[in-house]
């Protein structure tokens, strides 16, 4: 029998080792498993897979967009409150997590990353709440949401254009698109309403400054 990657035998084991329990700086209420700098874990994760080149962990890091979206939610129950909840690219689950905890009715979130879903599930058990996780690519699908987030995806133009495309085509069937962006390059030039702003203390790590302003929009169909 062929010998699986140690991270695939036991991602929780993985993270647990990898990361520390804390809260992200704009999100307190909620803990997360998290990363303290990401060159040992990203070097800590191709060695478990025994594969190099790959993305960062994305899932160890509460990204500004997620985290900004996570603060309007909490701060404004009423745009989940008995929705439908998709969290797409999912990451860490915080803001799948602050949806769960401010009242919507159900809540999925979407990752490829099968230790993001590993992370998502540690993340939701240590805040009480129950996050299922699909690993399957939804963009281009339809599903019973009500409402999708989407925090910091457009980093990338393929991706960007890729995902919003369809989020477009799901805002045109009445779904509520809200994304959270941190002035990243490829955010759509038009076709967006503001919803609501937060400055998000970050790390020189991650990003090129200390502070992003990040804004949370709604997509319009156009």
């Amino acid at each position: 029998m062929t010998e699986l990657p140690r991270a695939e035998a036991d991602p929780v084991a993985f993270i647990r080792r990898e990361t520390i329990i804390a809260a992200p700086p704009l999100v307190p209420e909620i803990r997360l498993h998290l990363a303290t700098e990401i060159t040992p874990i990203w070097q800590a994760t191709e060695t478990t897979l025994l594969c190099e080149g790959l993305p960062p962990p994305y899932w160890a890091f509460a990204w500004p967009g997620g985290q900004a979206l996570a603060r309007t939610i909490l701060d404004d129950p009423a745009i989940v409150a008995d929705k439908r909840v998709l969290d797409f690219a999912a990451g860490s689950g915080l803001v799948a997590i602050a949806a769960a905890k401010a009242g919507a009715q159900s809540v999925i979130a979407a990752e490829i990353d099968k230790f993001a879903a590993s992370a998502i599930a540690l993340n939701a058990a240590l805040n009480g709440v129950s996050v299922p996780v699909t690993l399957e690519d939804v963009v281009g699908t339809t599903g019973p949401w009500d409402l999708v987030l989407a925090g910091d995806v457009c980093y990338e133009r393929p991706m960007a254009e890729r995902v919003t495309a369809w989020l477009r085509t799901l805002v045109s069937q009445d779904t509520e698109v809200l994304m959270g962006d941190p002035g990243r390059s490829y955010l759509p030039k038009s076709g967006l309403a503001l919803v609501a702003r937060h400055k998000v203390p970050t790390s020189l790590e991650l990003e090129d400054r200390t502070e992003r302003e990040t804004t949370i929009w709604r997509l319009l169909a156009e």
